[in-house]
């Protein structure tokens, strides 16, 4: 007898349907998995054989033929171990073979019960997307597969009690999910009231989270720059729901989103150490997965230490930066995953750490000074927009009493910033002034005559490049939206210039 029964697949970010047919003949018992399957879904066999057994329900001792389709797209996860079990039983008569348009996907422990599976946003995506109206799913998933619109899940607690359900013995209800999703509340790590001094970098911060822009802080050790870095989330502004199903849709995939979160409502915050390989950076593997650039999808990349970092880790970032999406291909196939993030990076002046500083003296030679500043080429530092000095802090700031402004305080302008822009790019995909083409540079940050001298007389002493050119204007149009000035004034395109690199 033969049974057919709908599973899902991810590739990439994407879902896939697969089919899986079972075939049960007589023989000598056998269990087989055909299709390009890996080797989670071979072990599949004794996860099923034992969950059957355990559930009190009858294994068939015949010749078991499972085969998921399409066979030519490789099949990995424990995720097909629930419609394997399923085509088994319809097989052997257990089931009545009645499941179409219904899909089926989770993990089998040996007892029967389903488990926490991987990706199960994406492929529930799918199934309503094709018109599949029911999807069971582990019951501890159903709350991230019902952030699907319109979505009919339905959660299984263990195989037993779905055979009592598709033989109607029993029912199990629809799951129902909160109107709204909760949002936490959300407690930053470092606020920004408790960074003493460094009120132009704050000030940067501030304009960058506003406009999405990327920053590079300049300074010796124990200036504060990784407590700047930490203090950034804090003022970053919340994401909107199909944000945050994006970043969900990430996470999940990748294994990262936690049980008791369905979807990610705060902005990510990765910080790499230097060693990491250039797949774990932007993605890879033999089946790939998303790297540290898709995990800072809609959030902050922070390197600290910059220069430290393989000079080839650091060459890979130049596309993303441009293209917000990185490529993956094989001999397969290819993969895109997002990678529309905030470079935040951290750096010394020289290997010492002190060259440059007013108190304690550098003992660097000049050409190691050269060398140590060199490891960043010129293509990158083109991608940054802003540059930052962070001086070593004085005691009197560091005793200082005097209460700074809190985080709370500056996200609010950073969020009325983020509305001006959104109200501007309405009905297109771009979020941010960052974003912006050549094309609605032009259209949205044009400059009057004052300025446009004062730009011309930058570009020739500061020798920037055509891509840094727009950069400034981006930056210019996120401080005059900060502002609330509908045209970029000379002093905003002034405030801009200022945070250009005079020299590393």
């Amino acid at each position: 007898m033969l049974a057919k029964v709908l599973s899902g697949a991810v590739i990439g970010l994407q879902g896939a349907i697969v089919e899986v047919e079972v075939d049960i003949s007589p023989g000598l018992p056998a269990f087989n998995i055909v299709g390009l399957p890996d080797t989670a879904v071979q072990e599949a066999k004794e996860r099923v054989r034992a969950a059957i057994k355990n559930s009190g329900l009858i294994f068939p001792t015949k010749r078991i033929t499972v085969n998921l389709a399409p066979a030519d797209m490789k099949k990995e996860g424990p995720s097909y171990d629930l419609p394997i079990a399923v085509g088994i039983l319809i097989c052997s008569s257990q089931l009545k073979d009645d499941v179409n348009k219904m899909v089926f996907l989770g993990e089998l422990s040996l007892d029967g019960s389903l488990r926490h599976t991987h990706g199960i946003l994406p492929m529930a995506a799918l199934a309503i997307e094709r018109g599949l109206h029911s999807v069971y799913v582990p019951a501890i998933d159903a709350s991230e597969a019902s952030l699907v619109d319109e979505a009919k899940i339905l959660p299984v607690t263990s195989l037993s009690e779905l055979v009592k359900h598709l033989n109607n013995e029993v029912c199990i209800p629809y799951f129902k999910p909160d109107i709204e999703v909760k949002k936490t509340s959300f407690i930053p790590e470092i606020d920004f009231a408790d960074v003493k001094g460094q009120e132009h970098v704050k000030r940067g911060l501030e304009v960058a989270a506003a406009g999405g822009h990327n920053l590079l802080m300049n300074g010796p050790p124990g200036s504060g720059k990784t407590l700047l870095a930490r203090s950034l989330p804090s003022i970053l502004p919340r994401m909107s729901r199909s944000e945050a199903l994006e970043v969900t849709k990430i996470y999940s995939v990748s294994g990262l989103l936690p049980s008791d979160t369905p979807l990610m409502t705060h902005r990510p915050y990765r910080a790499p150490h230097y060693t990491i390989s250039n797949a774990g950076l932007v993605g890879g593997g033999r089946w790939p997965r998303p790297g540290e650039i898709s995990l800072s999808h809609r959030g902050v990349l922070f390197l600290d230490e910059l220069p430290e970092f393989g000079h080839n880790v650091l060459e890979v970032l130049r596309q993303p930066l441009e293209d917000k999406i990185v490529i993956i291909s094989r001999a397969q196939g290819s993969v895109t995953f997002p990678a529309n993030f905030m470079l935040l990076a951290a750096m010394n002046p020289c290997p010492c750490g002190y060259f440059g500083d007013p108190i304690k003296e550098c003992t660097c030679s000049p050409s190691s000074i050269v060398k140590y500043q060199k490891r960043i080429s010129g293509p990158l530092l083109d991608r940054i927009d802003m540059f930052f000095q962070v001086p070593r802090i004085e005691y009197e700031k560091l005793a200082d009493e005097h209460k700074a402004e809190t985080s709370e305080i500056v996200r609010s302008r950073v969020e009325a910033a983020r509305d001006i822009q959104r109200m501007r790019f309405a009905g297109t995909t771009i979020h941010c002034n960052a974003e912006m083409s050549p094309s609605q540079v032009k259209e949205f940050c044009h400059i009057e005559s004052e300025s446009q001298q004062l730009l011309k007389t930058a570009m020739k002493q500061l020798a920037l490049s055509a891509r840094a050119f727009h950069r400034v204007l981006k930056l210019a149009r996120t401080i005059a939206d900060l502002a609330n000035e509908p045209n970029i004034h000379i002093i905003h395109l002034a405030e801009a210039l200022q945070y250009r690199p005079r020299s590393m």
